[in-house]
């Protein structure tokens, strides 16, 4: 029987095309919100999801740091998607016929400098890829969308301008999640491990926790706060390092940082991607 992943957006989106570039040979799944995502997952109507965490132009996904640890899922890969946006029209429209162009309220503004040189205006639509579909179900060649090209061929749309984008570097970070833990040393490129802690109620106690870090020479890559159970005072962290809990390294840093904190749980231990570099 064909697995699934499953994934927030509609078929085409940028999280589709992350499904398709890592597991082709799955089925894609699209919901319409990361609830749904996690829903599947537990109903097991989907075998993966996957997860954006962040993008380099306009930082993490809200609240998706939240939702993580309550999931239950364990992270076992990661992938990397280079955001390459395009104008996508109905066959037969000219990029002088253009004067709409319909996307996410996020893509809009990193395509400022193509829409104003043509004289399009930007209009704001729920997602990506339901914009490309919506224009090719109204079929005028006067209004088009902004999404990616797996989104144009999904939707038969012409793509007018390819990689219309303002940032040459604009690239969503995703996780693979499964319900399975899976610590196994794979990939070519190392590994990391991603975890989550409170630091206890004591003087310079994230200080503190971090030391270890430094001192055993692991690299932490991210480091992001958050708070939880509407409290000014429980602060809860997100952090990425390199490397495997069995590594000596990352052994000493983590029994140091446990000296320091209420609660620590690791949420996956995961093949490192070459394009970290």
């Amino acid at each position: 029987m064909t697995q699934r992943i499953a994934f927030q957006g509609e078929l085409g989106a940028y999280s589709h095309e992350a499904c398709f570039n890592k597991h082709p040979e799955m089925e894609p799944l699209p919901c319409r919100t990361f609830e749904d995502v996690f829903a599947a997952m537990a109903s097991k109507e989907a075998d993966l999801a996957m997860i954006p965490v962040e993008n380099t132009t306009y930082g993490r996904v809200a609240d998706i740091h939240r939702m993580l640890p309550e999931s239950g899922l364990h992270i076992v890969d990661e992938a990397f998607v280079r955001v390459h946006i395009n104008l996508l029209a109905v066959p037969g429209a000219k990029l002088d016929d253009i004067e709409e162009a319909h996307s996410h309220l996020v893509l809009l503004p990193q395509c400022e400098t193509f829409l104003r040189e043509n004289g399009i205006r930007g209009r704001v639509s729920s997602d990506n890829a339901r914009a490309a579909r919506e224009v090719s179900q109204r079929g005028d060649p006067k209004v088009a969308a902004l999404a990616s090209e797996l989104a144009g061929e999904i939707y038969g749309l012409e793509v007018l301008a390819r990689h219309i984008e303002d940032q040459g570097n604009n690239t969503t970070r995703f996780l693979v999640m499964s319900r399975d833990a899976d610590q196994s040393r794979r990939g070519d490129a190392g590994m990391m491990t991603s975890f989550v802690f409170q630091v206890r109620n004591i003087p310079a106690a994230l200080y503190k926790a971090m030391g270890g870090f430094a001192t055993n020479g692991v690299n932490m890559t991210k480091l992001e706060s958050y708070m939880v159970g509407g409290s000014f005072t429980a602060t809860q962290f997100y952090a990425d390092i390199e490397g495997h809990p069995d590594d000596p390294s990352v052994q000493l840093a983590l029994e140091e940082l446990g000296y320091f904190t209420d609660k620590l749980d690791i949420l996956g231990v995961y093949p490192r991607d070459a394009r970290r570099d």
